[in-house]
This record gives structure tokens, sequence and C-alpha cells, in this order.
């Protein structure tokens, strides 16, 4: 089976590590010449909003996913009339604009922090005195891993707060105090079947993902579950999709959802019976969903800018390396370690020999 993936960063390197034991074959649509998924499969260097190459792609192709929801989801749409992709582009459609994400909650129930809309200046005066301070003003789209939003704590830093952001459609939000950061990886099957990975511990510096530890009988598991399934079934969707709560009061608030394979979920490649990335697959396949169980403990951190020494990763027992053929630059994630050990005894003293490194 062939599987054309719109994008080609590291998750759709990994998608193509995952898919390949399984007989399949993948094509990769990004404009990055140097897109590092290319190393796994064909390329196709082209904007997401070119109809000719994407024609080319659903030619070749059985169906088509995606490892990035800042792909616009008329993409997924103009694609969708020629050959089946999953997730849909409704889904993509709710999840890259956090105004959209946000509603959705609301309308299944799930608890979320107050937000307004900001269009201007003036409607951000307006929400600061609504929703109050501290607070955090996000742009709608085209924001991860820190990036398009700031943290307003006084009337300082409202002020031209809309213009720093580049004058486009914002979110507020009220600042959340949490306890923590949890993230649960789910995956619905063509059939309905979801199962769902023990909830992460997830750990952010300056808005990037830095460490995450799964569970072992989250008390919350329960609860996250059931508002990710309320999701799932909701856009009917088809594929892995990680949602990312805050912990609240013994409760969880929703953060956001990302309609693709998760850097929260790296760890399941050598943690879990079947990993994120082939139950992926699995589910936009048609293939039966593989086993979501935990294997031992584990722990992944993310290499941000450089990658350590194969050499000295190499010698900390039980640790896995991932290195995604990345230029090494300032704040960019090229590459993660993941240990898995039988105890968490065992898991601690490596993890400090791996975070000695980074």
């Amino acid at each position: 089976m062939k599987i054309g993936v719109i994008g080609g960063g590291q998750l759709g390197r990994m998608l193509a590590l995952a898919g390949t034991p399984l007989g399949m074959q993948f094509i990769f649509l990004d404009p990055a010449v140097d897109a590092c998924a290319a190393a796994l499969g064909a390329h196709i260097c082209a904007d997401y909003n070119d109809h000719e190459h994407l024609r080319q792609l659903a030619d070749q192709v059985d169906l088509v996913t995606f490892e990035f929801e800042n792909v616009p989801a008329e993409t997924v749409a103009f694609l969708s009339q020629y050959v089946p992709v999953f997730p849909c582009a409704e889904a993509l459609r709710i999840a890259r604009d956090r105004l959209n994400e946000k509603t959705l909650f609301q309308q299944l129930q799930i608890p979320v922090a107050p937000f307004a809309a900001v269009d201007s200046q003036q409607a951000l005066d307006a929400a600061v005195q609504t929703i109050g301070l501290p607070a955090v003003l996000k742009t709608r789209t085209l924001g991860y891993d820190g990036k398009g939003q700031k943290v307003l704590l006084n009337s300082a830093d409202v002020d031209n707060a809309f213009a720093e952001l580049g004058s486009v459609p914002c979110i507020l939000e009220t600042f959340v105090h949490f306890t923590g950061e949890v993230s649960l990886i789910a995956v619905r099957a063509r059939d309905g079947e979801i199962r769902a990975y023990p909830l992460v511990h997830n750990t952010h510096e300056q808005g990037i993902l830095r460490l995450s530890l799964p569970s072992t009988d989250h008390a919350l598991q329960s609860l996250a579950e059931a508002y990710v399934t309320s999701v799932l079934e909701h856009l009917n969707y088809v594929g892995v999709l990680a949602f990312e709560f805050f912990e609240v009061d013994g409760g969880l608030r929703a953060n956001e959802i990302a309609p693709r394979v998760h850097n929260s979920g790296h760890w399941t490649i050598e943690g879990a019976e079947c990993s994120q990335f082939e139950n992926h697959l699995r589910a936009v396949t048609g293939l039966p969903l593989g086993s979501t169980a935990k294997l031992g403990e584990s722990a992944m951190i993310n290499f941000i800018g450089t990658v350590p020494a194969i050499e000295q990763l190499a010698a900390i027992a039980d640790c896995h390396p991932h290195h995604y053929g990345k230029a090494f630059k300032l704040g960019r994630k090229v590459g993660h370690g993941t240990i898995r050990s039988q105890t968490v005894q065992q898991l601690t003293e490596q993890l400090e020999k791996l975070k000695a490194l980074v």
C-alpha cells in the first residue's frame, strides 16, 4: 500500500519507519527541499496549496494522511475529492484554529478556561476587562512550541499586544494556574474502535516540550479518555489524536488537541506494545488496532538544537536515541532519546545520565 503524507518532518519520518515493516511505501509532500522524511520515501517538493502537485500525489497513493496541523484544511478537502484522506478536513479545521477548538470543547461540556475572540486592539482591551489578568493572548492559527502567544500580566503588557502578534485573529484565554500538564494519545479506527495510551506527564520550557513521563494507573485516566472519546466520536475521527490538559483542582481542564501523532507519544516506539505511529497507520488503512499497553517504565527527552554524540547516548543502558537527520538550529527539535527500564529506580538512574548529556 502506498501512503501519501502531507508534511515531511520528523513525524512523517517516524510514520514511515513504522509502516515500512508492514509493507507500506510513502510519498511526502512538503515545501522544504531538505524535508527530513524524504530519506524514507519519495518527496514531492511543493506548497500545500499547489493543486497540480496535490493531484500528482493523489494519483500515486491509496490514501493520504498528514503529520502537521498547520496544513490548510482546504488542502485536505481538495485531496479528498480524489483519494481517501484521514483524519478528515473538518477535524483539521477545528484543531488548527484555537477559537474553533475551544468552542468545540464548550459544546461537548469539556472544562476549558474562559476565553474570547480578539480581532483588534480594541477587542483585546474589552476582553481583558471581561476576563481579567493574568491572561494569555494567542494567535488563532499557526502557533506551536510556544510561538504565536504572549502572556499578559499587567496593563503595560496589553498595550500594543495585538500588533506584537502580527495583527492577526487571536484568542485571549485566562491564565491557568495548574499543578501539572498531561496529554492523552488515543487512536480511533475506521470501524469506530478507540484505544488510548496511558496519560503522560509533560514538562515544557519556553513553550517547548522537554520531558514526557507516561504514568501508571493515573487517577484521571478514565476522565481523560471520556473527554477524548467525545471529541473523536463527534468528529468521526480516524487516526491518532493527542489531547493536552492542565491538571487543576484534582480535575482536568482542556488545553488543545493535535490531529496527528504527537511529540508526547514518542515514548511509545519502545515503551508500548504498538507505537502511536504504527497504530495511526493501522487506523487509517483499516487494519485492526494494536495494543496500547506499556512495556515497563519509560521516559522521553527531546533534543533541542543539537543531538548529543551517539557514542555517549549508546553508552547509557536502556537508552534509545533517535536522530531526525535535520540541520541543527537553536530551538529546533532535532531528535529525542527514550529510556525504557523494568523498574522506576532503574528508569530514574538512567534518565539522570541522559539529562546530564542534554
